[in-house]
């Protein structure tokens, strides 16, 4: 077991209003987020990485440009997100910080659902 304690973990303040607290690992990263009041996420992109967003309390608008055409949608705690790799960006309009986690990988095109679900042993 592999255990990284939060003062261990790398932690930034962004200037657009983000507190991030990094763990990164061999291959994926977690990261928690605290998105403060009336912010937004600067407009990016990743070329290589799959974002997974989880909001754990708080409500985003969700930004996203498919084919060129800009769309919105609202998430909310309890809902999840992948970016893909389209253009994002993440805005907090509800007045209050917003908290969610984000892991970061490199998907291999893989569909590993049914090892994902069945994958556990019972240890006596």
């Amino acid at each position: 077991m592999k255990i990284i304690n939060k003062q261990d973990a790398v932690h930034l303040s962004k200037p657009e209003g983000i507190n991030v607290t990094y763990y990164l690992l061999n291959e994926y990263e977690v990261h928690y987020n605290e998105q403060l009041p009336d912010t937004t996420q600067i407009w990016h992109h990743h070329e290589k990485i799959w974002e997974t967003l989880y909001i754990i309390e708080g409500t985003l608008v969700a930004k996203w440009k498919d084919d060129e055409e800009e769309k919105a949608e609202v998430i909310k705690a309890g809902d999840l997100a992948e970016t893909e790799r389209t253009p994002h960006t993440f805005l907090n309009e509800s007045g209050k910080t917003v908290k969610f986690l984000v892991i970061k990988q490199i998907p291999k095109g893989e569909d590993y659902k049914e090892i994902l679900k069945t994958d556990k042993v019972i240890d006596q």
